[in-house]
């Protein structure tokens, strides 16, 4: 029964090609947002916090910070509304969820980057 839903992901399921990403990296989302008639690109640009699922039900969990208030989001990979994602810094992190990143701020809640 698994191979069969797997088999049904794979190939009713359209591949987006976004770039490779993980927890520790900033990356830039451009996702479609419909207003009653009219449709608008808006971008939301923050640290990718996790990723979790795998195929079909894969998410990602982006955290900004705007002004004094964390914002955080869960994108599905599957997405129609996304356009596009951009890796805009690759960072280095131990863990492959950072949820202790949430409770710091200032100087503190930088992230290595990994240079090429």
């Amino acid at each position: 029964m698994e191979s069969l839903i797997k088999f049904v992901e794979n190939e009713l399921v359209p591949k987006k090609d976004f770039p490779d990403f993980s927890a520790g990296d900033t990356i830039t989302v451009y996702y479609e947002i419909k207003e009653g008639e009219k449709t608008r690109t808006q971008f939301f640009k923050g640290v990718v916090i996790q990723r979790r699922g795998s195929g079909a039900t894969e998410t990602f969990t982006i955290r900004k910070m705007s002004g004094t208030i964390g914002v955080e989001r869960i994108f599905p990979i599957n997405l129609p509304a996304l356009q596009k994602i951009e890796l805009n810094k690759r960072g280095k992190v131990r863990r492959a969820r950072i949820f202790y990143f949430r409770g710091l701020t200032g100087k503190k809640a930088r992230i290595k980057e990994v240079r090429k």
